[in-house]
């Protein structure tokens, strides 16, 4: 008789864990959900910042944008796609003929290599056409996820996961969507979270929040809406601003100089 209710008590204490854990889950996605309308609601233009007319040219976009602004991509790539209107002339040139529009943008030299490369793949394997599936994107060098995330999503409408930048990463963590830092853990916890059809979506608000208002050092969350429901870092106390530390430098600054004209 112990022993069934041993059993019994063991099965019991693991349905609650179960059902507390389901709750949670319902809960968090309640949360999501919540968080998605507010963003659309505030920021109902978010779209892709990087300026394209052509898949090829957002691929191509896209794989310079790694490790530079958006803003700064967009000032090369105009007359970058006037010289070099399809996949073919792309293809067709070198590293070396596209370096001169790219020198701007760091790691220039690797850039222009996987431009050329990806477009040359590009002709070759898919008739001068952007592949419209994740497995051959990443055959193109210069694509890993996030690069087709951003193609599928904005040029082909297809939701096959979510962009995971530094701005949907921090905002992910801040806003209690994921405790990772990895972006595939990341985007695999958004991917659970939000309905697929809003994941291009998704990334867009994250992105505009993250650049207006829930910045890397936060110091306008305590005072946004938003982030006050749900950013972790609007909870937190404020931290001296970078204005408030050079004023308080530049007074004790002033206040030993007096002193020592005082002697």
């Amino acid at each position: 008789m112990k022993s069934i209710a041993s059993k019994n008590k063991v099965k019991s204490k693991s349905m609650v864990k179960k059902t507390t854990a389901l709750e949670m889950s319902a809960a968090k996605v309640a949360k999501a959900l919540r968080l998605f309308k507010t963003l659309r609601t505030r920021y109902p233009n978010a779209h892709c910042a990087l300026n394209w007319s052509k898949p090829h040219e957002l691929l191509i976009a896209t794989i310079l944008s790694a490790q530079s602004t958006d803003v700064g991509v967009n000032k090369a790539t105009p007359a970058l796609f006037a010289k070099f209107a399809t996949p073919q002339d792309f293809a067709n040139a070198s590293p070396q003929a596209i370096e001169p529009f790219v020198m701007t943008l760091n790691f220039w030299r690797n850039k222009a290599k996987a431009v050329h490369e990806s477009m040359r793949v590009v002709c070759a394997n898919f008739h001068g056409e952007v592949p419209r599936t994740m497995s051959d994107l990443l055959t193109l060098r210069g694509v890993a996820r996030k690069t087709a995330n951003v193609v599928l999503g904005n040029a082909f409408n297809l939701n096959e996961g979510v962009v995971v930048d530094t701005h949907v990463g921090r905002l992910a963590r801040r806003m209690g969507l994921s405790k990772h830092d990895d972006p595939v853990d990341v985007e695999t916890d958004l991917m659970g979270l939000f309905p697929r059809a809003n994941w291009c979506v998704l990334s867009h608000l994250l992105i505009a929040h993250g650049r207006s208002v829930c910045k890397a050092r936060g110091e306008t969350c305590s005072s946004d809406l938003i982030c006050k429901e749900f950013c972790i870092n609007a909870k937190l106390p404020a931290s001296p601003s970078a204005h408030a530390i050079n004023l308080k430098l530049k007074k004790t600054k002033a206040l030993k100089t007096a002193a020592k004209t005082a002697r």
